[in-house]
């Protein structure tokens, strides 16, 4: 190998070795900083709505629920999942509309990996489904917003459908 060409390859390796250690110094903080400044999303999550398109509940002459409006309350539910492995403590965390309905769940761990549907209508509470136990509908069919947030009322997550946005 001659010298002028050993000297290029020193200087394009001496180079090669300054930039990647530039490089080098420039992406640790960059990353450090990256994680310390991203926004936490939360691994709960509202991952669905299932609105019944008959009709909002209505009353009979007695202020007795009819069959048609009790099942329709059970149809109309609104989905929450964990996605991460971890199970996640909601007791105290609520569930509301645009219009002030509340739903706050009370003494419920959602395993990892796991979703429950919270109902509108009266029914028996289980680890897949929860009931608010109203006798008229909550959710708007033609548009609303489902925002659900922690025990100490910050936001988590929302949902919206139909209307204006």
């Amino acid at each position: 190998m001659s010298a002028s060409r050993s000297a290029t390859v020193r200087r394009l390796t001496a180079a090669g070795a300054a930039t990647a250690a530039l490089l080098g110094a420039t992406a640790l903080p960059a990353t450090a900083a990256d994680h310390t400044h991203r926004t936490h999303r939360h691994a709960v999550v509202i991952s669905g709505v299932h609105l019944n398109p008959e009709h909002r509940a209505h009353r009979e002459h007695r202020n007795r629920l009819d069959h048609r409006a009790i099942l329709s309350l059970i149809r109309e539910w609104v989905a929450i999942s964990n996605r991460s492995r971890r199970a996640v403590d909601l007791d105290g965390w609520t569930l509301s509309d645009r219009h002030g309905h509340s739903y706050t769940f009370r003494h419920y761990r959602l395993d990892g990996g796991a979703t429950v549907r919270v109902h509108s209508g009266y029914g028996r509470d289980t680890r897949t489904d929860l009931f608010q136990d109203r006798r008229s509908s909550v959710w708007d069919r033609h548009g609303d917003t489902a925002v659900l947030r922690d025990d100490r009322h910050r936001f988590v997550d929302a949902l919206t459908w139909g209307g204006p946005h």
